[in-house]
């Protein structure tokens, strides 16, 4: 019986360590991609498209399995799987000047995502925002417009998860263009409006969540306001 039970153990070790060995090719060609085409949070679409270099990622993409994969796994998978889809949609149409000149970018255009048939904001909110609960998503998927939190030139990996979206995030709110602090007053993006409760579901105020990642923290007394997005195409 314990001889078994000791196989049957073995047997799912051996499974989820094939399904981390499955990710990981991904993961840095994912990563190389990145680090080629990105630079300043702009992406080089020009290159992308003459290169076709998003096709094979994007196929990864669809086809991925993610059983036995960890809780990190998964979320880094997402959150890199958002960003190629990103990629891969401005690509099929370029020359665009902006996602919003596509029909359909976030909300209807289905991609094939580790299996399921999903549209941008349902990769976002369904397998990300409402799994982890966790805010910074936002500063980690890039909606390939200029007024989006810069794009990394990385790919995430379960194994350094945590310390890049932490450093990702901190990099958003300390950056002077995101977060716009005047005389009394800062101005925000309209991501804190749009997603609003996801910053202050713990009961804090948007200001209050900024300053949890900021170097200078903005005075409470401060007046919040936000600036009009940009949705010109964050291209090099």
């Amino acid at each position: 019986m314990k001889i078994r039970v000791l196989t049957i153990l073995l047997l799912l070790g051996a499974a989820v360590h094939l399904q981390a060995a499955s990710l990981s090719p991904f993961t840095q060609e994912a990563d190389a991609f990145f680090k080629k085409y990105v630079r300043n949070g702009m992406v080089d679409y020009a290159k992308v498209k003459s290169d076709g270099a998003v096709t094979t990622l994007y196929d990864q993409v669809g086809s991925m399995s993610l059983t036995n994969a960890t809780a990190a796994q998964k979320k880094a998978f997402y959150i890199n799987a958002y960003n190629i889809v990103v990629i891969k949609s401005i690509v099929d149409k370029y020359p665009v000047g902006s996602p919003m000149d596509i029909n359909g970018f976030f909300d209807g255009a289905k991609h094939k995502v580790a299996g399921d048939m999903l549209t941008l904001n349902e990769l976002e909110k369904t397998k990300l925002l409402r799994v982890y609960e966790d805010a910074r998503i936002h500063f980690v998927v890039v909606c390939a417009a200029q007024g989006c939190p810069k794009l990394a030139s990385f790919a995430y990996s379960a194994d350094k998860l945590e310390s890049q979206i932490q450093a990702q995030t901190r990099k958003s709110l300390n950056d002077e263009y995101f977060i716009r602090i005047r005389r009394n007053g800062v101005q925000v993006s309209k991501i804190f409006e749009w997603y609003e409760s996801d910053f202050t579901k713990s009961g804090q105020s948007i200001v209050g969540y900024i300053n949890e990642f900021r170097d200078e923290k903005i005075p409470t007394s401060f007046r919040k306001t936000s600036y009009e997005y940009d949705w010109t195409l964050n291209k090099q």
